[in-house]
């Protein structure tokens, strides 16, 4: 597969699909043999079927992204690849994914299939409407999380499936809001939503949502005792994000967390606190 090709792919975002390992991973399991090992072909599933959404949804916002300074630069908004290769290219992919995902089992087929309608309604209208927007990527996060459940019979917490939710809310509002500043007067033309969200109301949300998150979380460490530790990593990310976003720097969670070395060091010590409150 060729450079641009693979782009189109935004292999970058695949780093949303390690969710479906939090459950063994929060649960101690994660060590046990033939854990690791039996995710990878969900985990590809999974890739497989969201990077086909994005070329999907790329194809269909090809003419409101050449108004983004980043996105107008991508493979089809920019010409380089042609519309019916990439649709070509996005059908195999779902189609790939889902009969990857059969093979695996048929509740983790059904939560991929919800996946994706999800993913194909958000791309064709429910994008537009303000809130159901951010609901709907929130909801991807959850799904993800149910399916490690399903794939590895590992039961979700309340307060997990809780934290989990809301800190999607809180990342999506995060970068909507990030798209606003970025845009100015252009918001309306890239993302139609934007025009609907009265000043302030992203910022509010955010706020709100940073809260909520880590109240739950706190809950969460506290049902686990060992995990009370890793709260103030959490403050500290949630306010790093805060203050990533508020000053223009752009609010993708995934970019966030690669490019900003604060929150990458934070987010690995998260993990190796996790590891040593769980595992030593």
């Amino acid at each position: 597969m060729t450079p641009v090709y693979l782009t189109m792919l935004r292999p970058n975002q695949w780093l949303k699909n390690l969710m479906l390992y939090f459950p063994p991973f929060l649960a101690g399991n994660i060590l046990m043999p033939g854990v690791i090992t039996s995710g990878v072909m969900p985990f590809i599933a999974f890739c497989l079927v969201s990077s086909a959404g994005y070329i999907f949804n790329d194809l269909l916002d090809r003419n409101r992204d050449i108004y983004h300074p980043q996105k107008r630069l991508r493979p089809i908004p920019s010409g380089m690849v042609s519309l019916a290769g990439a649709t070509l290219l996005s059908a195999f992919l779902l189609l790939s994914g889902l009969l990857l995902s059969g093979i695996i089992s048929l509740p983790f087929l059904s939560l991929l299939v919800l996946y994706a309608i999800i993913t194909i309604a958000y791309s064709i209208k429910l994008k537009t409407f303000p809130i159901i927007d951010i609901f709907c990527i929130a909801t991807g996060f959850l799904i993800r999380l149910q399916a490690g459940s399903e794939l590895f019979k590992v039961p979700i917490s309340p307060w997990l499936f809780l934290t989990v939710f809301l800190l999607a809310v809180f990342l999506s509002t995060g970068k909507r809001l990030s798209e606003s500043h970025s845009l100015g007067n252009m918001a309306g033309e890239h993302r139609i939503s934007l025009t609907h969200y009265p000043p302030g109301f992203l910022y509010g949300t955010m706020f709100m949502t940073a809260g909520a998150v880590l109240v739950t979380y706190v809950m969460y460490a506290l049902n686990r005792q060992t995990l009370i530790y890793s709260v103030p990593l959490c403050l500290f990310g949630l306010i790093r994000y805060m203050f990533r976003v508020s000053s223009g720097k752009g609010g993708d969670p995934t970019e966030s967390l690669l490019k900003d070395r604060l929150l990458f060091v934070v987010g690995l010590l998260w993990v190796l606190m996790v590891v040593w409150s769980i595992y030593s």
